[in-house]
């Protein structure tokens, strides 16, 4: 499950931005019921953007903003109340991590869904059945 966090240079310190991600990785895990699922923790990865100040905009100017992008398969996080419960999570662990260096309406976040068959891990096509079935084998394991 790949998350996506996009900063300016100088909003988050370089330990700001890993804890910024161990907290997006478990607000995902925590919303979706899987904290300590073996198969859904190793596989909640991502990438932190920084980019030069002048490229993070908003109404086409220069902003200390913050962006998270989260890329699911389709049976995750389904329903409204999980979505919402997410991203307050999200704005929350960038609002804490940006100590008062970002205002809380300058965090976007939003959620991004693979199609049926479009989710691969390892070189292998997971439907949501197979997805679901990785999930339950983990819990079955531990």
């Amino acid at each position: 499950m790949p998350i996506t966090l996009t900063v300016p240079e100088g909003l988050l310190s370089p330990e700001a931005q890993a804890r910024a991600f161990a907290g997006l990785t478990d607000a995902l895990l925590d919303v979706a019921g899987l904290t300590g699922n073996a198969f859904m923790t190793a596989n909640v990865i991502g990438t932190i953007n920084v980019l030069p100040r002048e490229h993070v905009l908003a109404a086409g100017k220069p902003i200390a903003a913050a962006f998270v992008e989260l890329k699911l398969p389709e049976v995750a996080l389904a329903s409204a109340e999980a979505k919402q419960a997410f991203i307050e999570k999200a704005a929350d662990v960038v609002e804490q991590a940006a100590e008062g260096r970002l205002k809380r309406e300058h965090i976007w976040s939003n959620i991004v869904y693979a199609p049926e068959g479009a989710w691969g891990i390892a070189g292998d096509s997971y439907s949501n059945a197979d997805f679901v079935g990785a999930i339950q084998g983990a819990a079955a394991a531990s």
